[in-house]
């Protein structure tokens, strides 16, 4: 059974830079891929970086390109996702989350694809 705890969320000025963490716990943490949600006030979950279980293939949203890196510490279990230049609109609630129901070389998009998720931590970002 795996857990995912989030960290790192808080409130910034728009331009300013966090760093998520995930903290897993269970099955080993190098042996599935994960990836951060996030879901602002009255929108859906939307995908916004994945990983695959090496780190080697890597996804980010438009939205996010440029700005956010996702990374992962297999030795730590932890996953991360350093955002910089940080804009109101990535205001939302963020999750981290495993897809754990495989045994691929990929990253996953779909929210479907994941079987287990954080509780979410709260990003806010000021104008």
């Amino acid at each position: 059974q795996v857990q995912l705890v989030e960290s790192g969320g808080g409130l910034v000025q728009a331009g300013c830079s966090l760093r998520l963490s995930c903290a897993a716990s269970g099955r080993a943490f190098s042996s599935y891929a994960t990836g951060w949600f996030r879901q602002a006030p009255v929108k859906e979950r939307e995908s916004v970086a994945a990983v695959s279980w090496n780190g080697g293939r890597l996804y980010y949203a438009d939205s996010v390109k440029g700005r956010f890196t996702i990374s992962r510490d297999n030795a730590k279990s932890t996953l991360y996702l350093q955002m910089n230049s940080l804009k109101p609109e990535d205001k939302a609630v963020y999750y981290c989350a495993a897809a754990t129901r495989y045994y691929s070389g990929t990253y996953y998009r779909k929210q479907g694809e994941y079987d287990v998720w954080g509780q979410g931590t709260q990003v806010t970002v000021s104008s």
